[in-house]
């Protein structure tokens, strides 16, 4: 089982912000620098390579928010590495499909496993106290699990956020003071690496810097990207949930139905259905099964908590291509697992999240205000 994960505060000015956070995370920002320069190595692409890559993709960074930029300079100077290694940390997918080179699609294909993860959001009317829950099983690296940190940022004239994210990179899954909360799951269509678009991890850090769940909608619904992906939205203070699934130049919308979201990794919106053509199936076959296993055991409670969605998120039924997917070997990532468990009341301000779940289901608190214990 792995440990837990380290929380990390930052706050001030964009730069001094990163600063602090490099300092924190040093040694897991040099652990997942290493992995994904040795994934890029093993594609054929020189650190140098890295370097001339970040720097053409600032300026579309900087467009989107120059504050990000700021940031992620600070994390490079804390951490002492190059910026290039900390834009690779929030760029990696979109860096690889850069470098126009065949050999890199393999590289590309090792962001993919044969599994996927799963997002569950459920409404306060479901509840049995009212209080909305989001949550997400994220599906990734074994290894990753070592590289992970909890952030706690202290709004410099926006809300407090708590995410959740590899070390080093702006924003994974969280959710903010306002009550907005971000997760996302992986999806493919013929569209992807077409176009240059905003890093996935920037436009959710975007999203958890806003204060009213419109604008946060927007910054998904409206940002050019490079691949697809589906981004499930939710505001505990009125209890909406919308879940945008996003081509690179297009977003359908998908509603909760009965009071329950659930996503894995296929296409849900008939819209897009009809327009697009679904191509990560073979690369996460499960997926359906995860969908409507999930759906089914949810169906069960008529009233829905944190154990209810808790033994859902863990559920080993169809194992290793299940909802909570143990250490398995893969040929794509060398090693995939369920990395993180999560489950958030963004009203509460609670986060737990378990580590290596199918290795013992530890789920440790965090809370996004410093005064609550965190245990």
């Amino acid at each position: 089982m792995a440990a837990a994960c380290r929380l990390i505060e930052i706050w001030g000015p964009p730069r001094d912000r990163g600063l602090r956070y490099g300092v924190a995370a040093e040694p897991e920002i040099r652990r997942g620098v290493k992995h994904y320069l040795n994934q890029m190595a093993a594609s054929g692409l020189a650190e140098a390579s890295v370097a001339e890559l970040a720097e053409a993709y600032v300026p579309r960074i900087a467009d989107f928010d120059a504050d990000h930029v700021e940031e992620m300079r600070g994390i490079a100077e804390g951490a002492d590495v190059p910026f290039a290694h900390i834009l690779l940390l929030n760029a990696r997918t979109e860096l690889l499909k850069m470098a126009g080179n065949p050999a890199l699609r393999r590289g590309l294909l090792a962001e993919r496993g044969a599994d996927g993860c799963t997002t569950i959001i459920v409404q306060p009317e479901r509840t049995p106290d009212g209080t909305l829950i989001h949550a997400h099983n994220w599906d990734w690296k074994a290894s990753c699990a070592e590289t992970c940190v909890v952030l706690r940022v202290r709004g410099d004239g926006g809300p407090d956020i708590l995410t959740f994210t590899e070390a080093g990179t702006l924003a994974r899954f969280g959710f903010n003071g306002a009550g907005i909360a971000v997760t996302g799951n992986y999806l493919e269509c013929e569209r992807d690496y077409t176009q240059i678009g905003v890093p996935l991890a920037l436009i959710r850090r975007k999203v958890l810097q806003q204060d009213n769940p419109s604008l946060a909608f927007d910054a998904i619904y409206s940002t050019a990207k490079s691949a697809s992906n589906n981004l499930a939205l939710s505001h505990a203070g009125t209890g909406i949930v919308h879940d945008l699934e996003c081509a690179p130049d297009e977003t359908f919308v998908v509603e909760p139905s009965d009071g329950v979201l659930v996503h894995s990794n296929h296409w849900l919106s008939p819209v897009a259905l009809a327009k697009l053509r679904e191509t990560g199936i073979s690369g996460s076959p499960c997926s359906f099964w995860r969908d409507q296993r999930a759906r089914r055991l949810l169906a069960a409670s008529p009233v829905i908590g944190m154990e209810e969605v808790r033994a859902v998120l863990l559920d080993d039924a169809g194992s290793p291509l299940s909802i909570c997917v143990p250490p398995r070997p893969s040929s794509l990532t060398g090693t995939t697992a369920t990395v993180a468990s999560i489950l958030m009341r963004p009203a509460l301000g609670e986060m737990e999240i378990a580590m290596t779940p199918s290795q013992g289901a530890d789920y440790r608190r965090y809370a996004l205000s410093a005064e609550a214990a965190d245990a």
